[in-house]
């Protein structure tokens, strides 16, 4: 058996492996020949203090001992081409893990997707950057994989709480991510890497009996009698199932109007919304780990930063170390920004979303939607951006104390964001309330990170789609619509997760109780 040790060590030595076996051998008070091997379990960065620590948890193995670590392998999953099919809505994170879990249980997974493949989604992204054309069925948030595939593929959540966190991270390097991830504390793949792990995993599900249908937008949800039977596809074709996981992802605004016009039960939900904040990296690497270069063995830096201002929280929100800021829209008279990172986060800029929390009752002056009041909302900011900036998709843009003082930039110089920027007081975007709030806050976020409130920082505007604005009631013990049986509200679009980890883990329970409802 392998003795168990956990200890600090520089960046230097947890970067090079015969440093750490030396060190091991130091603590452990014996020769460097009776170490035969050490596996690092967990990792994670110190940076509390000026001397930055590396935080290690590995597993340590004399010379003699057999090595039985487990090797990372897919289940055994069974063929369900002529098993009891079940429907699902959207090919992101949700979909695609309910649909491997559903395989597993022994039935057979239809993901209906209304974007192209990973391979076709890139011909459309180049067009929003390059030529300004925003593609509505395919995006940055639509596609196969969803906004995760070619937006970040951060693999960190708070949400342990909802389920089993280590077997989605296993799934996914069985799928072909690095092992690494289920090392890091703050696991990433890149969005560089994840089109292919999520293409074999999409491979695997048409190899054992699955269906995935591209380019097929959901016009209809079929109910009768109260209970689900199928769908209704926009070129006419209907897909008859009497179960279905709607698993749209947060901006498939189409759907929730669609479920408002049937009088299928949705409800307005608080969302967050604000800006996206780009520092140049060297900038965010000297404020973390406070010194002038970060050396060979340290990555780009992260931050976390939180306030109350004005009885609001303002945090950041989706931070990319070394990473870019994208356009993601999903209908051609509006601008949204995000970001994403590659593998390496070896690109020269930080950004982060800086978001505020919203309230239902900032929705009122959109209250004759009903549940799609915060919808509008959303909407309506991204539809302004878009107007300010010269109806493209440019986004309005702002130096972040111009901002905080109220000014113009009179110049913004060439960000990450490939469509452009176009120099617009951003308080002209947002309500009263809501740039009050951020321009207080940024001074505030100076204060705890020294640095951070600067010029050299650029507000790029909107950062809307942080989650749904809407929840799909669903009971909490069956996960089952409250109104509608056999329809399975899923993921991020029904407001019951936030990233690509909590999105899979309630595809696998969505589909998980299907199949108790099936025995």
């Amino acid at each position: 058996m392998p003795r168990e040790l956990q200890f600090q060590v520089t960046p230097d030595v947890a970067a090079q492996p015969e440093l750490l076996q030396l060190h091991v051998a130091r603590l452990m008070q014996v020769g460097l020949q009776d170490i035969q091997h050490v596996i690092v379990r967990k990792r994670s960065i110190d940076a509390r203090q000026r001397a930055i620590k590396i935080n290690i948890k590995a597993a340590i193995y004399f010379q003699g001992e057999a090595i039985t670590e487990e090797e990372v392998r897919l289940p055994d999953y069974p063929n369900v081409a002529h098993k009891t099919p079940v429907i699902i809505i959207g090919a992101g994170p949700a979909g695609l893990f309910a649909a491997l879990q559903l395989i597993e249980l022994g039935l057979k997974p239809i993901v209906v997707e209304r974007g192209k493949d990973v391979r076709g989604r890139r011909r459309d992204l180049k067009a929003i950057n390059r030529d300004h054309v925003v593609d509505q069925d395919s995006n940055y948030c639509f596609g196969e994989g969803g906004a995760g595939t070619y937006s970040d593929g951060k693999l960190y959540t708070r949400s342990k709480k909802r389920g089993d966190v280590d077997r989605i991270l296993r799934l996914l390097v069985g799928f072909g991510a690095s092992p690494e991830i289920l090392v890091e504390a703050h696991p990433h793949i890149g969005t560089n890497k994840l089109p292919q792990i999520i293409q074999d995993i999409r491979e695997a599900i048409i190899h054992f009996g699955g269906e995935v249908l591209f380019e097929s937008r959901v016009t209809d949800i079929l109910v009768a009698n109260g209970e689900v039977q199928g769908v209704q596809l926009q070129n006419g074709q209907r897909i008859e199932a009497k179960k279905l996981i709607l698993a749209t992802g947060h901006s498939a605004r189409d759907i929730f109007e669609l479920l408002d016009r049937k009088k299928i039960l949705i409800e307005a939900k608080p969302f967050a919304l604000g800006v996206r904040a780009e520092h140049p990296q060297t900038l965010i690497d000297q404020i973390q780990y406070s010194c002038d270069f970060r050396g060979d063995y340290l990555p780009p830096a992260p931050y976390a930063i939180v306030k109350q201002v004005n009885g609001r929280g303002m945090y950041s929100f989706c931070m990319c170390p070394g990473g870019v800021i994208a356009p993601c829209a999903t209908s051609p008279r509006e601008v949204v920004t995000n970001g994403w990172s590659p593998s390496k986060r070896d690109q020269a800029t930080a950004n982060s979303g800086i978001v505020v929390e919203l309230r239902l009752e900032d929705f009122k002056p959109f209250a004759k939607f009903g549940p799609l009041a915060g919808m509008e909302f959303q909407k309506d900011i991204e539809q302004r951006a878009f107007r300010l900036a010269g109806q493209t998709q440019r986004v309005p843009a702002q130096r972040m104390v111009d901002f905080s003082q109220k000014k113009v930039s009179a110049d913004i110089p060439k960000t990450s964001y490939v469509p452009g920027t176009t120099s617009v007081e951003l308080g002209e975007v947002f309500p009263p309330f809501l740039t009050q709030i951020m321009r207080e806050g940024f001074v505030h976020f100076g204060k705890s990170m020294k640095g951070y409130f600067t010029n050299d920082a650029i507000l790029h505007a909107p950062e809307s789609r942080t989650s749904s604005p809407v929840r799909i009631p669903r009971d909490p013990i069956t996960l089952e619509h409250l109104q509608i049986k056999g329809l399975y509200p899923c993921g991020e679009g029904a407001g019951y997760a936030g990233g690509i980890i909590s999105a899979a883990i309630d595809g696998e329970k969505c589909a998980l109780k299907i199949a108790e409802s099936l025995e």
